[in-house]
């Protein structure tokens, strides 16, 4: 894809920018003045991102502008809400992370600074995540009289466990970059300002796969992993089946028989 490319992007809001770099489209949160707090304009607009990638773009990469991937819910949004808003306030996050969690390509956290309340259930919503060593991770809610709304009672508990949350809530615990890695918070740490071009690499690495790889890796393997085992067994026998029956899937595993793919080697930067 051209720069010109970025003209079939979808229009958003202010908050947030975009553009394309081969088959791998960069979403920017653009409030740096706020830390890139979330306010609805920009939940919405991250809705309209994912739902409308064009055809060719076969990975996603997030990050924020500044000094801090996002500070969480902007929460002169909620001050007056009533129960019923809230609610629906709410709704309007989940509906909009499951189309990153579930969408249609993978997607890429590169984090630094904080990545607080609301902005660590956007992260959490990604599949892969890339922490510079300046990233720090906390849950403010428990501080400021109110509850987690945005999925991360579902998403962060599954990341570092049910107890670890409940403690960061509850206390308002912090965590650093390097314990990050340790305890599930991102898959990658890398220093200060190499993290949006490591998360580019991998996502240009993932966007080679076969397609219906990838397909099976977002839909499948997260409900795998959370169904009854013998019903996990099954939905794993009928996806591979259907993996390995793609054509792309034949040639390239015709492509190792015949030594012209590559064999698996270690690299210790990763």
């Amino acid at each position: 894809m051209s720069e010109a490319d970025d003209s079939r992007l979808p229009d958003l809001p202010a908050t947030l920018a975009a553009h394309l770099d081969g088959a791998v489209a960069i979403l920017r949160l653009a409030r740096p003045e706020k830390r890139n707090c979330l306010d609805n304009e920009t939940v919405l607009g991250i809705e309209r991102f994912f739902t409308a990638l064009p055809d060719a773009v076969r990975a996603v990469v997030i990050h924020g502008e500044g000094a801090h991937f996002s500070a969480g819910l902007d929460l002169s949004t909620i001050q007056e809400t009533d129960v019923i808003a809230g609610m629906m306030h709410s709704r309007l996050w989940h509906r909009a992370f499951q189309h990153i969690e579930f969408g249609r390509v993978p997607v890429f956290a590169a984090l630094h600074g904080a990545v607080v309340g609301g902005g660590l259930e956007l992260a959490a919503a990604a599949h892969v995540r890339v922490a510079e060593r300046s990233t720090f991770y906390a849950l403010p809610e428990g501080q400021r009289g109110i509850f987690v709304g945005g999925g991360g009672a579902v998403r962060v508990p599954k990341l570092i466990g049910t107890a670890r949350m409940m403690d960061m809530m509850m206390t308002g615990r912090t965590y650093g970059a390097a314990d990050g890695v340790a305890l599930g918070f991102s898959q990658y740490l890398v220093e200060d300002g190499e993290g949006l071009a490591k998360a580019i690499e991998l996502a240009k690495r993932t966007a080679e796969n076969a397609p219906m790889t990838n397909f099976a890796l977002i839909q499948a393997l997260p409900r795998i992993a959370a169904a009854e085992p013998g019903a996990g067994f099954l939905l794993e026998s009928l996806m591979s089946s259907v993996a390995q029956d793609a054509p792309e899937a034949k040639k390239r595993l015709q492509d190792f028989l015949e030594k012209r793919g590559e064999k698996v080697r270690h690299d210790p930067k990763d």
